[in-house]
Formats: C-alpha cells, structure tokens, sequence
C-alpha cells in the first residue's frame, strides 16, 4: 500500500519522503471549506490540523513526527537524515531543539502575521511583523555564530533538522539561517 498524506502545504514531509525516496500519495485537504474540521478527518487527527499520515492503517500526525517515523522506517534508503552515532545523535536532537525553540516560534508568527492573517480574512500589522522579525533576527545571529563552523545545524551533513526549517525559512521574510535548499534540489 502507498503511503497516503493528507494535508496541503506540507512541504516538510514531503521534502523528507522525496529525500527518502518514498512513493506516496498526496491527498489534498482543503482548509477553506473546513474538511480539516470535519468528523472523519477528526478521527485520524482530533487537532483538525494538517498533515497527517496513513501508512497501512497506522496513523501519524505531527510533521515533525512524520519526518522522524519516515527517516527511521526507511534509514537504509536515500539521504541519512538522523545520525545514528551518539554524539552525531544528540548534535541532531540538539540542532531539532534550536528550531522548534528558537526559529519555528518567531518565523511562524511573523509568517503568519505577513501572510496567513490576510489569507484567512484578517489585516497584519506591519508592527507586530516587525516584532517578531526583530526576535528573529537575534535568533540568526545565533545561527551565524554555528554555521560559521560547520556546514550544517548538526555538523557538515544535512539533517531533518535542518529540512525542519523549511516551511518558514523558504517563504519567511529577511535573512535566512543558511542557503542549503538550492544543494538539495
């Protein structure tokens, strides 16, 4: 059975079943008409929130989460997105800390706030935006001060960390943390 993903934007998950090299179907859940919100999309995902995965009848949901279950399930296939060594280990738990800490929170309000708020109906306010990019850009000179070491978040290989960042730091305004996006297309 094809592994199903249920969602619509989830450029993460599907960044890490490409890298993987995983077939999958995509199965569009459209969040204007509220199939998010709808009883049986409650049953598999009781957040109403996308993406979530039916991989022969187990269900996963969490991009995060997704990304792990996927890296691990096919570890022997495609880009090694999760050392294995100790230390390489706990260098990648360290670097998925970082963003889900210190990027995801920032990016994704200021995201939002520029972008999603009009989408649903709402009007940004160009100084909230400019709050959250200022605490943004304090995190990235943290980013900096690592990158300037080593290639990568984890070291000089890419990690699902460091595709954890997608979502925001693709369409995310101001300096990105690090150009690898064009090296892995």
């Amino acid at each position: 059975m094809t592994l199903k993903l249920y969602g619509t934007r989830v450029q993460r998950v599907i960044t890490v079943l490409n890298e993987k090299g995983v077939p999958f179907e995509l199965i569009e859940v459209d969040l204007m008409k509220g199939e998010h919100k709808a009883p049986q999309f409650l049953e598999k995902q009781p957040f109403g929130q996308v993406p979530y995965i039916d991989d022969d009848g187990f269900i996963l949901y969490e991009s995060r989460a997704i990304c792990r279950y996927i890296a691990t399930k096919y570890a022997d296939q495609g880009t090694k997105l999760i050392p294995t060594d100790l230390k390489g280990n706990a260098l990648f738990e360290q670097a998925a800390s970082i963003e889900s800490s210190n990027f995801d929170p920032s990016a994704s309000a200021a995201v939002f706030e520029n972008l999603f708020k009009a989408y649903w109906g709402g009007k940004a306010d160009p100084v909230i935006f400019e709050q959250y990019i200022k605490k943004l850009d304090g995190k990235l000179d943290a980013y900096d001060v690592i990158l300037s070491k080593q290639k990568y978040l984890a070291g000089d290989n890419v990690t699902l960390a460091d595709l954890f960042h997608l979502p925001y730091g693709t369409i995310g305004p101001g300096k990105l943390p690090y150009m690898f996006v064009q090296e892995m297309s």
